[in-house]
């Protein structure tokens, strides 16, 4: 499949709209985001056609490799992700292969990173909703959390903020997360991966 080069992109960070949510594990994607808008300079602001807010801008190094992209944090909560993703491709015409989720992976060690195009949801309720709105051929920078200790269910592993001790890198595994994120947009997939699968 082409894409034409010219055309935007859509970077989601996935997670939960409201202050008791702001420092879950879920919510890595939505930290991803903030730090991806500090960097352009911007501030979310509410989008206009879809429940979400938004930030307009560019990535890049002057040149044919900076790209305009639109930064999201759905504000439907996570498990209703795709109607607010899928209003905004609509509405700034983004191939699919220009939307990148950013989002919380349990099977990836704490702070690890994985690249990919396409795939399962492996049980994220934020990418089975996008998934199910538009097909799954979109980016995924996946953001290791690891896996919940003892017997404590999923869920409230993934609602709970960041333990103290995970909290002392957690702000430079966003800035790593944030790098991937600008490399696969500037440079491809390969590239990004190859620099920051780990």
């Amino acid at each position: 499949m082409t894409t034409d080069a010219s055309a935007p992109w859509l970077i989601v960070g996935l997670g939960n709209p409201g202050p008791e949510y702001a420092a879950n594990r879920h919510n890595v994607g939505f930290m991803v985001a903030d730090l991806l808008s500090e960097r352009i300079g911007g501030k979310f602001k509410r989008a206009q056609k879809a429940q979400a807010q938004v930030v307009e801008g560019r990535i890049g190094p002057p040149g044919p490799a900076n790209r305009r992209v639109i930064l999201a944090k759905p504000m439907s909560y996570m498990n209703l992700s795709g109607g607010p993703v899928t209003a905004l491709r609509d509405f700034y015409k983004v191939p699919t292969a220009h939307i990148v989720a950013v989002h919380d992976e349990l099977d990836i060690d704490y702070g690890a990173l994985r690249l990919k195009l396409g795939g399962g949801d492996n049980g994220h309720n934020g990418l089975k909703s996008m998934t199910k709105a538009m097909g799954a051929d979109y980016h995924r920078v996946r953001f290791g959390i690891g896996r919940p200790p003892g017997r404590m269910q999923v869920a409230d592993f993934v609602l709970k903020d960041f333990s103290s001790a995970e909290r002392k890198e957690l702000d430079y595994f966003v800035d790593r997360a944030a790098d991937a994120v600008e490399c696969l947009v500037t440079e491809g997939l390969e590239r990004a991966q190859s620099a920051y699968n780990s």
